[in-house]
């Protein structure tokens, strides 16, 4: 057996994993672009869950006087975008595969086509081109709808945080103020009592 032989074989091997894996990333794509919508229309309404979800846990976090708030408020601030950023991931990765698999889905019928041009086979050169195209399109659409919401989802990340990030500040700076009121308080009271 040749060496291309054995290619041939391989690409043959993974065309129907190519195809099934670019149908179940057509899948996700769309309940990925469901959520998105979701997401939006609830961000117009006003509803941020992450940032209200942060912001709480900082408020949190200053009630607790265990010390260390500022320690704490900053961990709170990466875990913030450190979930952001992991629900980012797998949008990212549809991103490159589509495409990648798309033109997968387009070379391994291609090969194929050309093989029946070759014997004058144009039948099966049709057959095998309208897959192939149909890979292309598919792929490049799962790419495209991926690359918007990741741009949105950027974008809301970063307004997120920023605003996580803000309300920290605020809490903190008001904090340190209460207990720098609290300190001079003492002191007085200390020094009317010597």
């Amino acid at each position: 057996m040749t060496l291309k032989l054995i290619l041939e074989q391989v690409s043959q091997l993974l065309f129907q994993p190519v195809l099934a894996l670019l149908v179940a990333l057509v899948v996700w794509t769309l309940v990925a672009l469901g959520m998105f919508l979701r997401s939006l229309a609830s961000r117009w309404r006003g509803h941020r869950p992450a940032v209200g979800r942060f912001t709480r846990l900082v408020d949190m976090a200053v009630a607790e006087e265990a010390g260390e708030t500022d320690l704490r408020i900053e961990k709170l601030s990466a875990q913030a975008e450190h979930s952001g950023l992991r629900s980012l991931n797998s949008v990212r990765f549809a991103v490159r595969a589509g495409p990648s698999l798309g033109l997968m889905g387009t070379l391994i019928p291609m090969a194929a086509g050309l093989s029946g041009l070759a014997r004058g086979d144009l039948p099966a050169l049709a057959e095998h081109m309208v897959v192939a195209f149909s890979a292309t399109i598919v792929g490049i659409a799962i790419g495209v709808v991926a690359h918007v919401i990741a741009m949105v989802r950027e974008g809301w990340l970063r307004q997120d945080l920023d605003d996580i990030r803000l309300h920290a500040e605020r809490v903190l700076r008001a904090h340190e103020t209460a207990a720098a009121r609290q300190r001079v308080s003492h002191a007085a009271a200390a020094k009317e009592g010597a």
